[in-house]
């Protein structure tokens, strides 16, 4: 399982802790060339260490929140970070989640789910998670950036959660994977 919204968060952390204004592009561009990002995969889930410090719990902080959008729309930062995206995938068969997964980093793969929820239950699962984070200003953010904006990827499916709970999010995903022929019905462990 890869959180690649998590690598994003982790650059902006590093960016936050050595004062840079994450809305400064120069600089944090200036900034990638000093730090070593590496990504992986440990006991069926990704990691990103920079600098080799795990960030474990820091990366959903309100600053981070406030500041990911800005970040995450430099183009070198979504260059090296898709190159370690696609990387990933020597570690075997991947579920990945992102904001433009199905759209940019693996635009082949027709296994490709678009799940939302309309703005105020995301809001609410966000405050009921303690977060602060403005979904719709963050939202508009991912959507106009210049690379890699936020888009319903071309053959991805799309599923409302607003009402469902994470695991009728999941049967939904198996039943349409098991439609979509990934895996024989009575084989899920082997490739779920």
């Amino acid at each position: 399982m890869v959180n690649s919204g998590e690598m994003y968060r982790a650059v902006t952390w590093e960016v936050i802790r050595r004062g840079i204004d994450p809305t400064d592009p120069v600089a944090v561009v200036a900034l990638l060339g000093r730090i070593v990002i590496e990504c992986g995969v440990r006991e069926g889930r990704s990691f990103i260490t920079i600098d080799g410090r795990d960030f474990g719990g820091e990366l959903r902080s309100d600053g981070v929140n406030e500041a990911v959008s800005p970040v995450a729309a430099v183009p070198e930062v979504r260059e090296i970070l898709v190159e370690r995206q696609r990387g990933l995938l020597k570690e075997g068969d991947l579920v990945m989640e992102g904001r433009d997964i199905g759209s940019v980093v693996f635009p082949a793969t027709p296994f490709k789910y678009y799940i939302d929820a309309s703005e105020e239950v995301r809001r609410r699962r966000r405050a009921a998670e303690g977060k602060q984070e403005e979904v719709s200003k963050r939202d508009a953010q991912d959507s106009q950036r210049r690379t890699s904006p936020l888009v319903v990827a071309d053959g991805a499916r799309v599923i409302d959660s607003s009402d469902l709970t994470v695991d009728q999010v999941v049967k939904r995903v198996r039943d349409l994977l098991e439609q979509d022929g990934w895996f024989a019905a009575g084989e899920e462990g082997a490739r779920s």
